[in-house]
């Protein structure tokens, strides 16, 4: 049996690992194929300063800016097997800067030893299924050497992430306007904007970071448009909401209410979307940006055709450690160790899950829900558990702390769902921390002081 996984970000690693840890326990696996289009592994969390396309003609994929710290308590996140105390042989802080969490990250499948199974610098091209044979054929190019392979696969399990394709809106005089405009995807440095005057269009999660990386580093003002509802937080003075942006004009722009704002960037915080173009109608995911995907069974597996696997689709709450429960559950149904019900059954568990999605309307419902799902993949498989409550009161408190103050919600600390311990305050809070490299950031406070 071979088995296609398409991306080596935090989702195909959890599948790598899932893999391997079956075989250090004896068990015959399948011979594992990994294509990853970036020079390394890391995903989302691989840092790469370029925009727009690669060297190799390739769309960039990765998202990530620098300066980024963790909008959530890694608590939330931590490895059931390999926690946070573990790697770097003591507690460190709630809110790790990208270098910390790709440190954690690479630890864990460097001691895995999977590297090799992976197809670094390579590009999917194209996935087709053939129904007679009852194999999908890969076909992909290695920027590096300039060739393509075609190559077989019992299985092929997409892990490619979601937050790479940016969801671009047009307004009235972008064309025309006298600064610059980009997507969130192509934000790459808060220093950039020191001393503008910031537009950003949007109010989730990368509007809010974003905004806040753009306010720390320096910049003049920031002014947020949103089309329903503001954040709502308690923002810095020179920090306002406004409704949602009707046309700019030069450099001006104009809101719904009538006011309006000089600016000199605009920077699109807009979303993603669920984007595969190597992949036909008959296997594509198509689906909202939700806690329960449309067409996939327990979350994971197309039902249109249950050898195609998908890997960290949802809307998350969670991260590494469901990555990895959805990851353990797909390796053993590949396995033959878990059964996969009729098609039916398989189309009404998606349906029951977004009806049941539908009928809360808090995040602190949501939080439960996919707590809940993470339990239940576990329960099925021989992923360790963890106390999945306390990483939920963690995001209970986490909300909280935000609430009271946005600016600095990552000095505070919660207790590792896995080790036990509580995390120890960072050596300098968030707001002055303007060093985010591994070697500042684990340096005792002494040090620091």
């Amino acid at each position: 049996m071979r088995v296609c996984v398409i991306g080596a970000g935090p989702s195909g690693l959890a599948q790598l690992r899932a893999f391997q840890s079956a075989a250090a326990q004896g068990a015959a696996i399948p011979e594992t194929v990994c294509y990853e289009k970036q020079p390394d592994w890391g995903g989302l969390w691989r840092y790469d300063w370029r925009t727009g396309v690669d060297e190799y003609a390739n769309p960039v994929h990765g998202s990530m800016y620098r300066y980024l710290w963790s909008n959530g308590p890694k608590e939330g996140l931590e490895f059931a097997d390999y926690s946070f105390d573990q790697h770097f042989g003591k507690p460190i802080a709630s809110y790790p800067p990208r270098a910390v969490l790709f440190d954690y990250i690479e630890g864990r499948v460097k001691k895995a030893g999977v590297r090799d199974w992976i197809r670094f610098s390579t590009v999917v091209r194209d996935v087709t299924y053939d129904a007679g044979t009852g194999l999908f054929t890969v076909i992909a190019r290695n920027g590096e050497t300039d060739t393509e392979s075609s190559e077989t696969f019992d299985h092929v399990i997409v892990a490619s992430g979601h937050f790479s394709f940016p969801n671009v809106p047009y307004y009235p005089g972008f064309e025309s306007f006298n600064g610059r405009i980009l997507h969130a995807h192509d934000f790459r440095d808060a220093r950039e904007f020191e001393g503008r005057d910031i537009l950003i269009l949007g109010t989730s999660y990368s509007a809010e970071d974003i905004g806040s990386q753009c306010w720390k580093y320096g910049a003049k003002s920031i002014t947020v448009a949103h089309r329903t509802a503001p954040m709502g937080y308690d923002w810095p003075d020179d920090w306002r909401e406004v409704p949602a942006l009707e046309k700019v004009e030069g450099k001006t722009a104009t809101f719904r209410d009538g006011t309006e704002k000089v600016v000199d960037a605009i920077i699109l915080c807009t979303g993603y979307k669920h984007h595969f173009p190597f992949l036909p109608d008959d296997l594509r995911l198509k689906t909202a940006n939700r806690l329960a995907t449309t067409d996939l069974y327990k979350g994971v597996v197309w039902t249109k055709n249950p050898r195609l696997f998908y890997l960290g689709m949802q809307d998350q709450w969670f991260t590494f450690n469901m990555f990895d429960a959805q990851a353990w559950w797909v390796r053993d149904v590949i396995m033959g160790r878990i059964a996969l019900p009729d098609a039916a059954a398989m189309e009404a568990d998606w349906q029951k899950r977004q009806a049941d999605e539908d009928a809360f309307d808090s995040d602190h419902d949501a939080i439960v829900y996919q707590g809940d799902y993470v339990k239940e993949l576990i329960a099925e498989t021989d992923y360790p558990s963890f106390d999945v409550d306390g990483a939920n009161e963690a995001f209970f408190q986490w909300k909280k702390h935000k609430k009271k103050a946005i600016m600095s919600f990552r000095d505070n600390g919660y207790v590792s769902p896995i080790t036990g311990t509580m995390a120890p305050p960072h050596h300098t809070p968030w707001r002055h921390a303007m060093d985010d490299s591994l070697a500042s950031y684990l340096q005792s406070s002494e040090a620091a002081e």
